[in-house]
């Protein structure tokens, strides 16, 4: 039996520099990889990540809109595009539950804790309020419910004594950048 070299097609959500999006990609240029960086939309104009995109010949839109108008366009571009699963990478806005609904592919998010500890902002700086030991990042599926679908991936940090919001910030990201591209790789 042959094997296939079909990759899944994904569509990666951003707001801001795209650290997720650039690790997404260079992961998806390996032999191990079963997806493929096919289009970047942003909510925000000429953020580094669409910058980064258009400069690797990724399909790149930013629909700098309301809400509404920003899922319908995306809705449109996913369906056009034949897009198999989408990735929220620093997406700093809260898909509707009837966008989630309508989407009908996979919508996977990172997000810098571990969930179910707090959801939603300031995950760092919270997990050092309550004097944790540990603190890291999660891979999930989004629900219409923030922060709260199944888990795919976890990975744990140690916090140190020493540790800011900002120094723990950049420890999670590169545990972020570790698993992001494996969860993804499983669930493709």
């Amino acid at each position: 039996m042959a094997i296939s070299n079909f990759k899944k097609k994904i569509a990666v959500f951003l707001s801001g520099r795209g650290s997720n999006l650039k690790n997404l990609y260079k992961f998806s240029k390996t032999k191990s990889s079963k997806f493929t960086i096919h289009l970047v939309i942003s909510n925000k104009k000429d953020t580094k990540g669409i910058l980064f995109s258009k400069s690797k010949k990724i399909k790149s839109y930013s629909i700098d809109k309301k809400m509404s108008e920003f899922e319908r366009k995306s809705l449109f571009l996913i369906s056009r595009e034949n897009i198999d699963v989408i990735c929220l990478a620093g997406f700093m806005r809260i898909l509707s539950k009837t966008f989630v609904q309508k989407c009908k592919i996979p919508i996977i998010n990172i997000h810098p804790s571990l969930l179910p500890k707090y959801k939603g902002l300031k995950t760092h700086a919270r997990a050092i309020e309550n004097k944790d030991v540990y603190s890291g990042c999660t891979v999930h599926h989004v629900t219409s419910k923030l922060d709260s679908g199944t888990i795919i991936l976890q990975k744990k940090v140690k916090i140190l004594k020493k540790d800011t919001a900002t120094t723990l910030s950049k420890k999670v990201l590169k545990v972020e950048h570790q698993i992001y591209p494996i969860a993804l790789n499983k669930i493709c």
